[in-house]
């Protein structure tokens, strides 16, 4: 058990050091705020939709690790996938988060289950979906800063 802790931190630890899609995405048609007040983990979520499909996705920001590490992980896990896979993958990423015992998901959620460890420490979660609010926001169209108050 300790080994797949070990891995998980180092997957963290790698999307921290050095995030992927991370960068101003010049043609998006959707963008959004997100703030964390708790820890000021601040971000803005680009994405270019192409019909129903997410067909890029990047952000900008600053925070811990965790928060930094969700949001590289978030723009990979979201490209090319439908808005409904989308929102699938969002409920299956919240409900690994914030259930107790999560019941066992139908998704895939690959490598964003490194989070899965984050449950143990409430404060962390809103380091962790912070990204996903924000990208929920984006996704509606939403303008005011999504918050994981």
């Amino acid at each position: 058990m300790s080994d797949l802790r070990e891995l998980y931190q180092e997957v963290i630890f790698d999307h921290n050091r050095s995030p992927r899609n991370f960068h101003p995405l010049a043609d998006a048609d959707r963008s959004a705020d997100g703030h964390n007040p708790l820890c000021g983990d601040q971000l803005t979520v680009y994405l270019r939709i192409d019909g129903d499909r997410v067909a890029d996705a990047s952000f900008v920001g600053h925070g811990c690790a965790i928060s930094t590490a969700s949001a590289s992980l978030m723009t990979e896990a979201v490209k090319g996938r439908s808005l409904a896979e989308v929102e699938a993958l969002f409920q299956a990423f919240h409900t690994m988060l914030t259930d107790a015992a999560p019941a066992p998901d139908p998704h895939d959620l690959g490598k964003l289950e490194v989070f899965s460890g984050v449950r143990e420490f409430p404060a962390r979660v809103k380091c962790a979906t912070l990204a996903w609010h924000t990208l929920r926001n984006a996704l509606a169209g939403i303008r005011g800063t999504a918050q994981t108050e």
